[in-house]
């Protein structure tokens, strides 16, 4: 974690599935007279967006889950000695944004005290670890809570790459669209790929298919290179695709497990992955 001082006290916390920040001593979010301001919350998000479009960035949608996940961590900042990104007894931040009901593949935040919206933004962009979050390509999304209390404003900005909720149908109707642009026909039944989706073992027997894979992503938009590469090749005629809940993944992270098993090359060249 990294603490600087300025006009303002400014700390960072980049949160993947390995990496957890401090905790620091408890606070209690429910004493103190505090009060929510909005649009300093809103100038933030607009200060953000002009940041980025100098840069040349896509600017960020507002998110109200991330929204409501930063103020449930902005009331404990404003109730502590210190800020901090996690308090004892609060969840962390993806947890935290998940109970907010965010879903996302990746989730960044940026937390300052100080007098001023402007000055607290000016204070991420002069430090080079909240201006790589505010400024990342790899988000998309962001919710903003700023607290009055007294003469002191608390922020936290919670920036993420948010992932679609989608049902199991509806995954598997994603993948075997783009299947069949490339010409296979994707059989009706989606239970034997599914099957395979749900185990960690190989696929044998008769009728076998000729390829199998399994993988696991946020992004059901394309499909993997070495898959994509397998379809265009010609070799293959039908495919079946099948959905299934994810492994071994943080579950507060989106990620959407899939099998797509491929018909119609030697059955003595059977791969699975």
């Amino acid at each position: 974690m990294l603490c600087s001082r300025r006009t303002a006290v400014f700390c960072l916390a980049l949160v993947a599935p390995a990496l957890r920040s401090q905790i620091y001593a408890a606070a209690d979010p429910n004493s103190g007279a505090v009060q929510s301001v909005p649009t300093q919350a809103g100038q933030l998000f607009a200060l953000g967006n002009q940041a980025r479009a100098s840069h040349g960035l896509a600017a960020l949608e507002w998110d109200k889950a991330l929204a409501a996940g930063a103020m449930q961590h902005c009331m404990w900042m404003a109730q502590g000695s210190q800020i901090a990104h996690r308090y004892r007894g609060e969840p962390e931040l993806t947890e935290r944004a998940a109970q907010a009901g965010a879903h996302f593949s990746l989730i960044e935040e940026n937390i300052a005290v100080g007098p001023y919206a402007s000055g607290i933004h000016q204070g991420w962009m002069n430090s080079p670890e909240h201006r790589a979050n505010l400024l990342s390509l790899g988000v998309d999304r962001v919710g903003i809570a700023v607290i009055a209390r007294g003469a002191r404003l608390y922020a936290v900005a919670d920036y993420a790459h948010a992932v679609p909720v989608l049902t199991q149908p509806q995954v598997e109707a994603g993948i075997a669209g783009m299947l069949r642009a490339s010409g296979l026909t994707v059989q009706s039944s989606a239970s034997e790929a599914r099957a395979y989706c749900a185990s960690s073992g190989r696929l044998n027997g008769a009728g076998a298919p000729s390829f199998l894979m399994r993988w696991q992503s946020p992004d059901v938009s394309k499909l993997p290179p070495e898959l994509a590469a397998r379809v265009a090749s010609g070799a293959y005629r039908q495919a079946a695709v099948g959905s299934c809940p994810a492994q071994n993944v943080d579950g507060a992270f989106t990620v959407y497990r899939t099998a797509v098993l491929l018909y119609g090359a030697d059955a003595a060249t059977l791969e699975n992955r």
